[in-house]
């Protein structure tokens, strides 16, 4: 147990879905998994172990920005041996090549946060996705017959940003999807030595002003979900990541 995780040893699986909802967490649990147990409630941060197709994994929610996710995914790692971290959430898009409900997959993941750097011994660490999670999720994708997109998300401190004039040059750069947590999964993960990629799901759109409801956000998306827990049934495979 931790501080911010009640489950005992054993009781996650090697690969665990971060959504950032704990409430998305139940969904994926209560939805798509056979004989789940509920393993973590500590500030309501839900987390779940189950079967999906026979294949064990977990789901656990992840909160909202950097700091959250860090803690929730050093303490899988270190304290309760998770090898492989997915996290599963919602993204803004700026782009025009990017639609609402279009799924991305963060190959890399900018930010403006200084977590990196700190860990890093002050220079720019290139957060990047693992590249056997990026090929599982890609090839369930295709298994699957959903339509994917890979690049570049930026992961920002602030919702809220009062610096609107950052959208035009994350367009310029080619960014796909704006979230909260994809930079520091990806530095947590290589620090500490497990695998980790982002799949999202555009919930809203800041050029049209298009969005989905909170509702839709905590329970539509499956397409990222079933990607998701396809691809925890390829690496959990006897091929696992080769």
């Amino acid at each position: 147990m931790t501080p911010h995780i009640e489950a005992k040893a054993g009781d996650f699986a090697t690969t665990c879905l971060l959504p950032g909802d704990p409430l998305r967490a139940e969904y994926i649990a209560e939805t798509f998994l056979t004989e789940v147990k509920k393993i973590n409630a500590v500030r309501n941060m839900f987390a779940f172990t189950g079967k999906y197709n026979g294949t064990p994994v977990s789901v656990m929610g992840s909160g909202m920005g950097i700091p959250s996710i860090s803690i929730y995914a050093k303490e899988l790692i270190t304290e309760y041996g998770v090898k492989n971290l997915i996290r599963v959430g919602s993204c803004g898009a700026v782009s025009k090549e990017v639609k609402v409900r279009d799924v991305l997959i963060g190959l890399g993941a900018c930010t403006d946060s200084a977590v990196n750097r700190q860990r890093f011994q002050g220079h720019d660490y290139a957060a990047i996705a693992s590249w056997p999670l990026l090929k599982a999720l890609n090839d369930a994708a295709g298994a699957l017959d959903i339509s994917v997109t890979n690049g570049n998300m930026f992961s920002a401190d602030l919702f809220y940003t009062p610096n609107p004039s950052m959208f035009d040059t994350l367009e310029k750069m080619n960014i796909l999807g704006i979230e909260m947590e994809a930079a520091g999964l990806y530095g947590i993960a290589t620090e500490y030595g497990a695998n980790a990629a982002a799949i999202c799901t555009v919930s809203d759109h800041i050029r049209t002003g298009e969005a989905t409801t909170s509702a839709e956000r905590q329970s539509s998306f499956e397409e990222m979900m079933k990607i998701a827990l396809e691809a925890t049934r390829l690496i959990e495979s006897p091929q696992g990541l080769a």
